[in-house]
């Protein structure tokens, strides 16, 4: 027990230390001591409208004193259908259908099952075979961890893992097939989609079940958006060989990237789109999944309209309050016109940034989603050795300046490749955009000056 703290917590990090937070205000949470910290990656991209608004907090209790739990094999409430129409009609007009879970990892899960039975209740029962993406994240169950490409998170655990398949997704800074993306834009032929319909074809179309992907790459690699048209590409394969299309939008839905879910950006309807994180802005672990009519028409023909599947949470009803509380103060803050006008003045500071500090080697993302990648010498393009954990470190030290972010690593291979998301809450003003970028430029700083003591006790060690 040497090393570990002596309480009753089983810790993310057994030999960490954790600040107690007893409270939280607007873009800022404050611990036991006294001390501030600026959230600016929302927790884990998910405190989408900051902290402390009364309301939320308010409706939930109002529900709970009404009936806090019901379980939706017996029963509903009025809650949940409020919240379910209201996503519905914020989703591509085809998908009406919306199932709740608690959190991503279920909703990715439910979705891959869902896909599952869709197609061996129509009569294709090999399809069982998921095709994911290199470097991204979809949960933590074994079907969503199966799914996902995170190296680190899956090595643990690969004897239990699901026998998926996975492709690179596309990330033009540093592209996986060693294309350019102009070449691959002026030919319109993208190794990264067709490598998509090789796997298909190896694996056999009448195996392959679903496609699941993320709008723009989140955790993995640091908010990495997809180029033109890349997802029109998959869309057409997976409609050619009869696939079940998810868009893994727990990140990115309810406004993170300026609309209400980045695939209105993309330019497809998906036959899923999962969400989490945002929709109840953190205040109760919900999440779920909004499904294509189509799929429904097959459960009600070919199932009887039974889904099998179902967690004891789902649809809970102080839960589904908090979402419907939260998406009021979206609208009544205006959330999404503040985003597209603060997405682009936090990427100008951070590109000022970036001319500044030689550890940054790129700024992208949509919205309040934006990654920067950390390289040792953006001159010479030369990484960070995995084991000097830049990202963490980085963040440890703005940490202890009073700021937060979202660090991140593996984002090549897997295992080289380090990044910081800037996510700060979506009602951020530019005052506190400032104040996180003045308090990242120090960080950087000092983190110059840990880097150069590393080096000169290399040299006379």
């Amino acid at each position: 027990m040497d090393g570990i703290k002596k309480d009753y917590v089983f810790h993310r990090d057994l030999k960490k230390e954790y600040p107690i937070i007893t409270h939280g205000v607007g873009v800022y949470l404050i611990d036991e001591n006294g001390k501030k910290y600026l959230d600016a990656c929302s927790g884990a991209v998910a405190a989408n409208l900051g902290h402390g608004i009364i309301s939320i907090g308010e409706s939930m209790a109002e529900q709970a004193k009404k009936a806090a739990f019901v379980h939706t094999m017996r029963f509903e409430t009025k809650a949940l259908h409020e919240l379910a129409e209201t996503i519905g009609k914020m989703a591509p007009i085809h998908l009406n259908k919306v199932y709740f879970t608690t959190g991503g990892s279920e909703a990715n899960e439910s979705a891959l099952k869902l896909a599952r039975q869709f197609h061996r209740d129509a009569g294709r029962p090999q399809k069982h075979i998921v095709i994911g993406r290199w470097q991204s994240y979809h949960g933590n169950t074994i079907g969503s961890l199966s799914a996902g490409g995170d190296v680190k998170r899956r090595h643990a655990y690969t004897p239990n893992l699901l026998n998926y398949a996975h492709v690179y997704s596309p990330y033009c800074h540093r592209c996986p097939y060693d294309r350019q993306k102009n070449d691959c834009l002026s030919k319109q032929n993208w190794t990264c989609v067709t490598d998509i319909e090789k796997t298909i074809l190896e694996l056999g179309p009448e195996n392959v079940s679903a496609f699941i992907a993320e709008p723009i790459v989140g955790s993995q690699q640091g908010a990495v958006p997809p180029p033109p048209g890349y997802f029109e590409k998959v869309r057409e394969l997976c409609d050619r060989y009869e696939i079940v299309l998810i868009i893994d939008e727990v990140m990115t839905g309810f406004g993170r990237t300026g609309t209400n879910f980045a695939t209105e950006q993309i330019g497809i309807e998906p036959d899923i789109i999962t969400f989490g994180k945002g929709v109840s802005a953190g205040y109760a672990p919900l999440a779920g999944m909004i499904v294509h009519d189509r799929l429904i028409d097959g459960l009600i023909q070919n199932s009887d309209g039974k889904f099998i599947h179902g967690y004891t949470y789902s649809g809970h009803p102080v839960a589904v309050a908090a979402g419907l509380a939260a998406l009021e103060v979206y609208e009544q803050e205006m959330v999404l016109e503040n985003v597209k006008k603060q997405g682009p003045y936090l990427v100008n500071r951070l590109l000022e940034l970036k001319q500044k500090h030689s550890y940054i080697s790129d700024v992208r993302g949509k919205g309040l989603l934006i990654g920067i990648e950390l390289v040792k010498d953006r001159k010479h393009d030369l990484l960070f050795d995995p084991s000097e954990k830049a990202a963490e470190r980085l963040n440890g030290i703005a940490i202890e300046l009073g700021a937060v972010f979202y660090p991140g690593s593996g984002a090549i291979d897997g295992t080289k490749g380090e990044h910081l998301i800037i996510s700060p809450p979506l009602n951020v003003t530019n005052t506190e955009i400032d104040e996180i970028v003045r308090i990242l430029d120090e960080s950087f700083t000092i983190f110059k000056g840990l880097l150069r003591k590393d080096e000169l006790y290399e040299i006379t060690k």
